[in-house]
């Protein structure tokens, strides 16, 4: 077999460290990325530089912006009193194409799964309880996904959440078990947002 040019590797090898991108799929990428115009590969670099130099982290909600604080915690029109916590911005961007939600929003990044290593100091926990502290919010809304993760983590903060005087809520389980909150459909997902229920205070 020749041996490929070392750019045409390169970017093979990047490929494939993609989520879900094996090395065939990550060469038919770069492949077909030769044969397209030069510009749309430059707009692809383009667009990645400004990826890594333009994308924040909002350091209230820990939301994807391009400024700090972000639009959502910036919007003085937005219910102040609840926050509704989710493992990642894709479920931020879930939630609001339901036109239900009017409150702030808390990112995680990601959930407790002792598996894969993550514990409750790799996520945006203690910054939570730190706003719940110092703002004015009554509900805390655990949103996370209802698969054995993100059950682990809802039930994890509820306890954190016990010594506040703050409600907090579920979605309704309008989700499917084992799902994730980015593909539920915005009917499904508003439906969860008007059942939320109280999380009980055994255990």
């Amino acid at each position: 077999m020749l041996p490929l040019a070392g750019p045409v590797e390169r970017l093979i090898n990047e490929f494939s460290r993609l989520p879900g991108i094996g090395p065939k799929t990550a060469s038919r990428l770069t492949f077909y990325l030769l044969r397209q115009p030069r510009e749309q590969a430059m707009a692809l670099a383009e667009a990645l530089r400004d990826l890594q130099e333009k994308v924040v982290l909002c350091q209230r909600c820990f939301n994807i912006a391009e400024s700090s604080p972000c639009a959502i915690c910036r919007d003085e029109g937005r219910e102040q009193s609840i926050i509704c916590v989710v493992e990642e911005p894709l479920d931020v961007l879930a939630i609001e194409r339901t036109g239900e939600y009017k409150g702030l929003y808390h990112v995680l990044h990601g959930a407790i799964s002792p598996v894969e290593g993550i514990g409750p100091d790799d996520l945006k926990i203690t910054e939570l309880l730190a706003r719940v502290q110092a703002e004015p919010v009554q509900e805390v809304l655990l949103a996370t996904n209802p698969n054995l993760e993100g059950e682990a983590t809802a039930m994890y903060i509820a306890r954190l959440l016990r010594p506040f005087s703050v409600r907090v809520t579920r979605l309704a389980r309008g989700l499917p078990v084992g799902g994730d909150l980015e593909y539920a459909d915005s009917m499904t997902l508003a439906r969860a947002l008007e059942g939320r229920s109280e999380i009980g205070q055994e255990g």
